[in-house]
């Protein structure tokens, strides 16, 4: 990850909008949101979500799951995003190394990071659970961006277009609670 897609530690900047992520995640043509509930998200995204017509909420019952509906969904010209917390982006791993990185998958993932320090970076964080996502992503190749502020929605857009044009995965790290 460079510096372009990093937000600073200490930045004044305190919003994040549901409404404003929602609407960058439609204008890349997604129209399946996987989920298993996630409390950084929730609120400001996923009963949002849950109540868009525009889009249709799968509910999952392990992380696992997405990763395999969300690449059959690519064979039937569906674009999908997968909406879970980093415990279980963690949790799925394996299938994220096979079905992402090595069959190179566009496997959209946007990943709360509960307990995450919103004036910390995500590896200065307190929660080691927080501090290794990123490495785990750098060591899959897998490009990622922190997504703290609506400054960083714009990021959205680009980076699920590349992955869906590139195959490959693409990861999104929710830093703090959508409004």
């Amino acid at each position: 990850m460079d510096a372009a897609t990093t937000t600073k530690a200490g930045d004044t900047q305190v919003a994040l909008t549901g409404a404003k992520i929602i609407t960058a995640i439609k204008q890349s043509g997604v129209e399946f949101v996987l989920a298993v509930p996630d409390i950084v998200t929730s609120k400001g995204l996923l009963f949002p979500i849950a109540a868009d017509k525009e889009l249709r909420l799968v509910r999952v019952c392990k992380e696992d799951e997405c990763v395999g509906i969300a690449s059959g969904l690519t064979y039937c010209d569906k674009r999908a995003l997968i909406l879970i917390q980093y415990t279980g982006f963690l949790d799925s791993l394996n299938a994220i190394r096979a079905v992402a990185v090595e069959y190179k998958q566009p496997i959209v993932m946007m990943i709360g990071l509960l307990g995450h320090e919103p004036e910390r970076l995500p590896t200065e964080s307190g929660r080691y659970g927080v501090r290794i996502i990123e490495p785990i992503c750098d060591a899959m190749g897998i490009p990622h961006h922190l997504i703290s502020h609506d400054a960083d929605v714009p990021r959205i857009k680009p980076a699920i277009d590349r992955a869906y044009t590139e195959s490959s995965p693409v990861a999104f790290l929710i830093g703090r609670r959508p409004s």
